[in-house]
């Protein structure tokens, strides 16, 4: 199916940058490079003009730190999210939450989309996605708590408890209204998973393509492609594209990434081998 945002339409071929602002002091990427209002309006006037069509705001660390009231990360993120849709009246807004009453209060100041890494763990986000009309990203984090790491976690079948898991918070979403064209399903890599997970579920990508639900992957430097190649978190780079261009063929559609330029050559690439775009330019051979 199409994929409807905010006041954009996507097709189902059509691949989409979400590009990561991060309003955090401490983030284990760019360690608070975004947390004051003008950098990180900078990045977002950047990741628009590299072709981000969704900007994802967060708010809290996604791994442990110091304790992130919910009434904090209101104060992060709400007034951003508003001079955001002033700026850029276009663009896809997300916010990284998991939290009801921020996603209440991000999406009153103009949110499309709630994006919920952490599986659902407040139910209540889906029922403010439905009650505003925003998109919903239902994510698999193996029932982790937020902001814990995984620690000698197992699975019989990862794909298939990322698929339950996924496609239930999916279809309870639809069930309480959230529009089925704004859902978007996230296999979590990292959340709840060793690095064997994450690159099983990066190979079974097609099983949850094959549900019809949009997948959403979130790669950009992560841990597991750091322990796959044994490198630091600046030096990712690579490993981040080679897996976007492997998702990208296996046919994931929303990349949640840090580098909007490469990763849009990237998509740009496997969509022209792939036959779904045509070459920028084609002069060699014909003149």
């Amino acid at each position: 199916m199409a994929l409807r945002l905010g006041t954009r339409e996507f097709g189902a071929r059509e691949p989409v940058i979400m590009a990561i602002v991060n309003r955090t002091p401490d983030s284990f990427y760019d360690q608070g490079a975004t947390f004051t209002d003008e950098p990180a309006l900078e990045r977002v006037a950047a990741a628009v003009a590299e072709g981000a069509a969704i900007i994802d705001i967060g708010g809290v660390k996604a791994g442990p730190g110091d304790e992130v009231t919910a009434a904090e990360e209101i104060r992060r993120t709400v007034s951003f999210v508003a001079e955001v849709r002033r700026r850029h009246p276009d663009v896809v807004i997300s916010v990284d939450t998991w939290r009801a009453e921020v996603g209440e209060a991000v999406c009153a100041a103009g949110a499309d989309l709630l994006n919920d890494a952490w599986g659902g763990v407040d139910p209540g986000l889906a029922e403010i996605a439905a009650r505003y009309g925003a998109g919903l990203v239902c994510t698999h984090a193996g029932g982790a708590q937020p902001r814990t790491r995984p620690h000698r976690v197992g699975y019989d079948d990862v794909m298939a408890d990322i698929l339950r898991v996924t496609c239930g918070l999916a279809e309870r979403a639809a069930a309480l209204g959230v529009r089925r064209d704004g859902i978007l399903i996230d296999p979590g890599h990292d959340f709840g998973k060793n690095t064997r997970h994450s690159l099983e579920a990066t190979r079974r990508l097609p099983e949850m393509t094959a549900t019809g639900w949009p997948v959403l992957v979130s790669l950009s430097n992560k841990d597991f492609v750091g322990e796959t190649l044994d490198r630091p978190v600046k030096e990712r780079l690579i490993g981040t594209l080679a897996t976007t261009a492997v998702s990208a063929w296996l046919g994931a559609q929303v990349y949640r990434v840090h580098e909007v330029a490469e990763t849009r050559q990237v998509l740009d690439m496997v969509a022209s081998i792939a036959g779904h775009r045509p070459p920028a330019v084609a002069r060699r051979g014909l003149a």
